[in-house]
């Protein structure tokens, strides 16, 4: 993915739930700005509980990359009412709260936030 990145020029990096997790670790790897949708950060706690039986192993290491995260490239928006990802008090927490928008009443389908508005803003 970073080659890609790289080979792309890509300026700007978006993901929602898992792909924001991912997003998110591509930022921390290039230095690359993302906007992260109800970004399941801590993919290793969720996936299990969600019904994946395969190795978190990976997962965990990623999260270790997080660590090299530039938050003041980073802006999320996150869905108060969530019912899949339960812990972004975490990212909260993490991004630091001026980096994220909490909708009140959204949900983890990104249907359910103001995205259109969202992106006006963020993206500059």
């Amino acid at each position: 993915m970073k080659k890609l990145a790289a080979a792309e020029s890509i300026g700007l990096i978006v993901g929602t739930s898992l792909g924001g997790f991912y997003a998110a670790v591509l930022s921390a790897q290039t230095g690359l700005p993302a906007v992260l949708v109800n970004p399941c950060l801590m993919a290793f706690y969720h996936l299990p509980l969600l019904g994946y039986k395969g190795d978190i192993t990976e997962f965990i290491g990623l999260f270790g990359e997080l660590a090299a995260l530039d938050t003041e490239r980073i802006h999320a928006i996150i869905g108060e009412s969530d019912e899949v990802v339960t812990t972004h008090s975490f990212t909260c927490g993490f991004l630091g709260k001026n980096r994220v928008t909490v909708i009140p009443e959204g949900r983890h389908s990104g249907a359910t936030l103001p995205l259109t508005e969202y992106f006006r803003k963020v993206i500059k």
